[in-house]
């Protein structure tokens, strides 16, 4: 049987061993020849295996996997070029070393952020220094008076008391007056209260015998007057304000005028009061009037008392209102606060403070605003017509503020 013939020898019984690549699997051994090694065929290494969505093997892919089969994280990261590479690919040098490169947009966001908030803040702190620094500036140059008596005092009582005096200098009267007086209460706890006292009250003057309240302040001014007034009522002063009438026009101005309702018509000569029924804008001067009202009006020195809480009222009110921080409002508000307040040495700016929001409180009805209790409103007595205190009730009442409580306040109205 004849012998398969190998491919690889030439008809002249040569060998081709160019062949062996291509007949390697098929190659036989031939007698006395030494076998070569398989040829084996290099090939480039496998780098991952891709696998369908059912686990199947599909082949080897080299190299990166396509863009779809990168992380989320990684897609997209070279789509747009750096500007680094721009330059690197137009062959462009490197920027020298410490040069600031183009800020990125939202850097540039930042920084205008940035800005602005700085602007915003600045502003911030000139409005707090205008709020503060004015009143601060002005109360500076009001004047102040010692107004603290000497010997025994009552005790410190809760919350605070604050006397106020409405002082009067008219043309061709002697001396100066004191036409009002109210003690402003300052609970710890509480409503604030605001209890006037009579200026014709009959009352025991220290060192003076028995006269009319108002006169303790022209026998002795302020001194002479918290003495008295502590030692008919028991409390214990913490703080005065005096008030100039002359000066009063100025801040009923600086807060823009106030508006008055009247059931009937008003007319006083002395006063020079003349108004109409109805609401009305009052200015300083009309205000003044208002208030100085006394001799035409039945419930004579009563009810000026009430027009001059009134008025107090509306012009606190106001004068805490947004529209006072207008620049030259605020200003002329805090100049004529300046000339019109006269306040003690031992009065603090924070006791001044405290008073205006309690007056802001009494007037928008969040307080108590009432007159000591009275049992006579024109008594005949050797001051000449005078006004008798309830004593039962009235030393109820200041004993009651002696412990620091309004809340029993009302029922001592008359």
């Amino acid at each position: 049987m004849n012998a398969t013939p190998d491919p690889r020898r030439r008809p002249d019984g040569a060998r081709e061993d160019d062949l062996d690549w291509l007949y390697s699997d098929q190659r036989r051994a031939v007698p006395g020849e030494q076998a070569d090694p398989p040829t084996r065929v290099d090939q480039p290494p496998l780098d991952r295996t891709r696998v369908d969505q059912a686990g199947v093997e599909q082949g080897r892919v080299a190299g990166p996997p396509p863009a779809s089969r990168r992380p989320a994280a990684q897609q997209g990261r070279r789509s747009q070029p750096s500007s680094r590479d721009r330059r690197r690919d137009q062959g462009a040098p490197p920027p020298p070393a410490g040069t600031e490169q183009e800020p990125r947009p939202t850097q540039r966001r930042r920084r205008r952020r940035g800005g602005v908030g700085r602007f915003i803040a600045l502003l911030l702190v000139l409005v707090v220094l205008w709020l503060v620094g004015v009143p601060l500036f002005h109360l500076a140059r009001a004047g102040s008076v010692d107004a603290s008596p000497g010997g025994s005092r009552p005790a410190d009582q809760p919350g605070t008391a604050i006397l106020l005096t409405g002082t009067d200098d008219r043309p061709g009267a002697e001396g100066a007056r004191t036409d009002t007086m109210m003690i402003l209460f300052i609970p710890d706890e509480g409503k604030p209260a605001l209890i006037s006292l009579p200026r014709d009250s009959y009352v025991q003057i220290p060192g003076k015998g028995s006269n009319k309240l108002n006169a303790a302040y022209a026998f002795g001014g302020p001194k002479l007057l918290v003495q008295t007034v502590e030692a008919n009522t028991g409390l214990r002063i913490d703080g005065y304000l005096q008030i100039g009438m002359a000066a009063f026009p100025r801040m009923v101005d600086a807060v823009g005028g106030i508006e008055v309702c009247l059931d009937k018509p008003m007319k006083d000569r002395d006063s020079k009061a003349d108004f109409p029924a109805g609401c009305q804008q009052m200015d300083g001067k009309d205000a003044l009037a208002y208030t100085r009202m006394r001799k035409a009006d039945p419930k004579g020195d009563l009810g000026r008392i009430e027009r001059q809480r009134e008025v107090i009222g509306k012009v606190v009110d106001k004068a805490v209102s947004p529209a006072t921080l207008l620049p030259n409002r605020y200003w002329a508000l805090n100049s004529a606060g300046a000339d019109l307040v006269t306040k003690s040495s031992d009065t603090s700016t924070g006791e001044l403070a405290r008073a205006a929001l309690a007056f802001r409180t009494i007037s928008s009805g969040g307080g108590i605003s009432m007159t000591v209790p009275i049992a006579n409103a024109d008594a005949h007595t050797s001051a000449g017509s005078s006004v008798l205190w309830d004593e039962a009730l009235a030393k109820r009442m200041f004993a009651d503020l002696a412990r620091g409580d309004t809340s029993k306040l009302t029922s001592y109205q008359r």
